[in-house]
């Protein structure tokens, strides 16, 4: 191909598999995939010309469409923190198999950046959420120290200044937690001085303890 030479957009069909993607075809050939917002928010369509570097560009484009739709779902499952979803992303700029067992290079940082800025953008990542999500969800049944959640939400990468309110506002309290878990164990340690020594593991404090097994007496 010379220099300076244009390329033109032939097709624009949607995928079997995705109705949300379609395939763009330049000069009769499959060049590259892109949702469907990305269409118009791009202005592709059928018989415009574009150079190679206008080409390279939107299939960065479409690198950029597959990995957001991507962390999208990831961040719907649950909600995430920030750090939660950054090693997420981490995680996919290394390389991988496809289907076919070939290896394939992994996206690039600069793009994982543009995807964390958008879900940020968007509040998808929001930190304080996701702090309160876990507060009020996990370990609910089976109960845990107030401790112990600060130490999940520390390693979840919160802040302790946006962990501290969140968990200061909860109904949760290490008096109902205790029972839970004594309900849960007492059975397993017949020994009380050993049942004391798991609770404390726990997160638990010596007089919450004492005074938990006292009312349980």
């Amino acid at each position: 191909m010379r220099e300076g030479a244009y390329m033109k957009i032939t097709s624009i069909t949607a995928q079997a598999r995705n109705a949300n993607r379609v395939n763009v075809s330049v000069d009769g050939k499959y060049r590259f995939s892109l949702d469907i917002y990305q269409v118009a928010e791009l202005g592709i369509r059928v018989g415009k010309d574009y150079s190679e570097q206008q080409l390279t560009e939107l299939e960065t484009e479409s690198q950029f469409g597959k990995l957001y739709a991507r962390a999208l779902e990831y961040t719907m499952l649950r909600p995430h923190s920030g750090k939660e979803v950054r090693d997420y992303l981490f995680r996919k700029t290394r390389p991988r198999m496809n289907r076919e067992g070939e290896k394939r290079e992994g996206y690039s940082p600069a793009l994982t950046s543009r995807v964390y800025d958008r879900l940020l953008e968007k509040g998808y990542i929001d930190d304080e959420k996701f702090a309160r999500f876990w507060v009020e969800n996990h370990h609910r049944a089976k109960g845990a120290s107030l401790r112990r959640l600060a130490a999940e939400l520390r390693a979840k990468g919160v802040a302790a200044d946006v962990a501290g309110p969140v968990l200061a506002e909860s109904d949760r309290t290490d008096s109902d937690e205790l029972k839970k878990i004594i309900a849960k164990k007492r059975s397993r340690y017949p020994d009380e001085q050993k049942l004391m020594a798991y609770l404390a593991r726990q997160g638990f404090s010596y007089d919450d303890i004492k005074a938990a097994l006292m009312g349980d007496n």
